[in-house]
This record gives structure tokens, C-alpha cells and sequence, in this order.
């Protein structure tokens, strides 16, 4: 039901909320846990708090980027409690089970969690296609990571439980689409080229850039470009790389 759907836990702290994020996973039918640079692990007090779901433990990939743990994915969507300078797409759960849903079949999902005392850096964020804001009490939101990662979880699975008795999903793109969207490792190349020639044809000073990567990452993101339509981009791109080359 969810095997494409993956956990990310980014440079997580005490090894015990590791486990309790894996026994969260297998309450609700999850299975993928990715660890990126984590404190500590394996160890005996994620394995203790894990309760029975140490299979999860046992297959958890470890990695030492996000970028690694973000591999093959075209949708990526990171917790954040806090607001953000430049404002990004934000869900709460119930709208991400929403959106997932009426496009799992093309979608390759992480659903990425920070460190537990500051969570996702504003890089990492922008890697994010989408954030997801659990509408805690404002008095006392800050959640247990295990919590967090077991409501977005739950609200994922009511909402294939709900299809299954018959409600219909939405469809944002409205139509069965022919290509497979863009992976993570694709747009980030994408960004890394566009950023380059935006610097060739001195459209962005690289010793001033302002906000302009950060919106330009927040439009293109917004837009779910698939395979082609990046690689048509990019081919944009060297056309004009070439423009700016002195001519013999």
C-alpha cells in the first residue's frame, strides 16, 4: 500500500526516537525508513523503543546526505513548524493525504523530518516540492518526532482506507499523465545548470543573490515538472550557455 513512500529522518539525535518513528511506521502499514547521518545507530535504545517493529530497523538505509536518501523520489514534502521568509507551499496533513493520494500512482514520495530540537535547515526545506504543518496547539506544538511521523502516517492511510469504501480522490492534474515526473536528483541538477547560466548571462550576481535561486526553486517546484518537460528546460538552458560563448 505504501511501498512507495519513504520516511526520512534527517541527523536525528537519540537513537531511541528512531525506534519509536519504525514502531509508528508499522502501526500504520509503513515500511521504508531512511536515516541520513544519525547520532547513533544501529543501538540497543532504538531497538528497545521499536516494540516489535525491528524488521523496520533492520532494513533502515543509512546515508550520509539527504541528497542520497532523496534518490529516485519526484515528490518530497518536509515537516516544518516554523514560517518560513519566503513563504513555500504549505499542507497540513489531511491536504497531503489529499494530494498524495490522487497521484500515487506516479509519485515516489519522502516525507522528510528534521533534527528534534530545530528540525529541517532552510536548504533542506528547499528541497521540498512541498512543507506540511501539523496544526498543534500554538501554546504547546512543538511534537515528539515518533508523533509526528505517526500523524502524517495515519492521515496517509485514512485516506486509502476512504477510497477503498468509496470516495472518490481529488485529481490535481485532471488528467492520467503520460510522463513520469522529474526525480529529486533530476531537478536539483536542473537548478544547479539554471543557476549557472543565470550567472553566465549575468542575470544573478553570485556575490548578491538575493532571494532569486530560493523563488525560482519555489515556482519550478510548484509546477511538478515531469522528465520531459525538464530536460526540455534544460536543453533551454544549453542553448543559451552557448549564446554567451565567444565565437571564433
Amino acid at each position: 500500500m505504501f511501498e512507495r513512500v519513504r520516511i526520512v529522518l534527517v541527523n536525528t539525535s537519540h537513537p531511541g526516537n528512531i525506534g519509536g518513528v519504525a514502531r509508528a511506521m508499522k502501526n500504520m502499514g509503513f515500511s521504508r525508513l531512511v536515516l541520513v547521518d544519525p547520532k547513533a545507530f544501529p543501538d540497543e535504545k532504538a531497538t528497545a523503543r521499536a516494540s516489535g517493529a525491528t524488521e523496520i530497523l533492520e532494513r533502515a538505509q543509512v546515508v550520509p546526505t539527504l541528497d542520497e536518501a532523496l534518490e529516485g523520489c519526484n515528490y518530497v514534502v518536509g515537516a516544518s513548524a516554523r514560517g518560513r521568509h519566503i513563504p513555500w507551499p504549505v499542507l497540513d496533513p489531511r491536504e497531503l493525504a489529499s494530494e498524495w493520494l490522487s497521484g500515487r500512482e506516479q509519485l515516489e514520495v519522502a516525507l522528510v523530518f528534521g533534527r528534534e530540537d530545530r528540525g529541517l535547515t532552510n536548504e533542506e526545506l528547499h528541497r521540498c516540492h512541498k512543507h506540511v504543518h501539523i496544526p498543534a496547539d500554538p501554546e504547546f506544538s512543538s511534537l515528539n518526532l515518533a508523533a509526528a511521523v505517526q500523524v502524517l502516517c495515519y492521515e496517509l492511510r485514512m485516506a486509502v482506507l476512504g477510497q477503498e469504501k468509496g470516495a472518490a480522490p481529488d485529481n490535481r492534474w485532471g488528467t492520467e499523465w503520460d510522463i513520469e515526473l522529474a526525480s529529486a536528483e533530476e531537478l536539483q541538477r536542473l537548478f544547479e545548470h539554471l543557476e549557472r547560466t543565470l550567472v553566465a548571462i549575468d542575470f544573478l550576481d553570485p556575490d548578491n543573490p538575493r532571494q532569486l535561486m530560493t523563488r525560482l526553486r519555489r515556482l519550478y517546484l510548484r509546477s511538478h515538472p515531469d522528465r520531459v518537460e525538464t530536460n526540455i528546460l534544460r536543453g533551454i538552458l544549453s542553448a543559451t550557455e552557448k549564446l554567451t560563448q565567444p565565437q571564433d
